[in-house]
């Protein structure tokens, strides 16, 4: 077992940091929102990258979700598929794509169980913004530029509904 695999397996550490990062990104937000996206990115991308790289394999996407799935990456999916596994995850939770790897969603799944956020692996996630990647993901998130789906995205409504059997209107 890596040390990666150990440290996501074991997320109590991570959630913790990614709270804090929650905040001090906070105390941040308005010198972000005065030097703008791009020179705040420029900033923090390279601190965030020596950690999110070596700890997720970061594909520097600028819209994480790490926190939402179980601190698993779901961009690690050979088909970067967002919003849980594809038709293809085999009968023993192995990729498709890479018979001898996990499926990214089998892992984000058991991983989320350990986190505070487990009720958050439900949630609808936006597509990918690539306009957005290689931009840091802290600070695209505390301008919430991040592109996450929300409640008030008609999209999301309409799965929720459809989910819970209630047509749409």
């Amino acid at each position: 077992m890596s040390l990666r695999t150990f440290i996501q397996d074991h997320p109590t550490p991570l959630v913790w940091a990614w709270e804090l990062t929650l905040r001090v990104m906070g105390w941040m937000r308005p010198l972000f929102a005065r030097v703008g996206l791009e020179r705040a990115s420029w900033w923090l991308r390279m601190p965030e990258m020596l950690i999110k790289k070596p700890l997720f394999d970061c594909h520097e996407c600028g819209q994480c979700v790490l926190h939402y799935t179980g601190m698993t990456c779901p961009m690690t999916c050979p088909k970067q598929v967002r919003n849980g596994p594809c038709g293809g995850v085999r009968a023993n939770g192995h990729c498709e794509v890479y018979p001898e790897k996990w499926c990214v969603w089998v892992k984000a799944w058991e991983r989320s169980a350990r986190t505070p956020y487990r009720p958050e692996m439900t949630r609808l996630n936006a597509p990918v913004d690539w306009r957005l990647e290689g931009l840091s993901s802290w600070v695209t998130h505390t301008l919430e530029r991040d592109a996450i789906a929300t409640g008030n995205d008609p999209a999301v409504r309409y799965a929720d509904e459809v989910l819970e059997g209630r047509p749409w209107n």
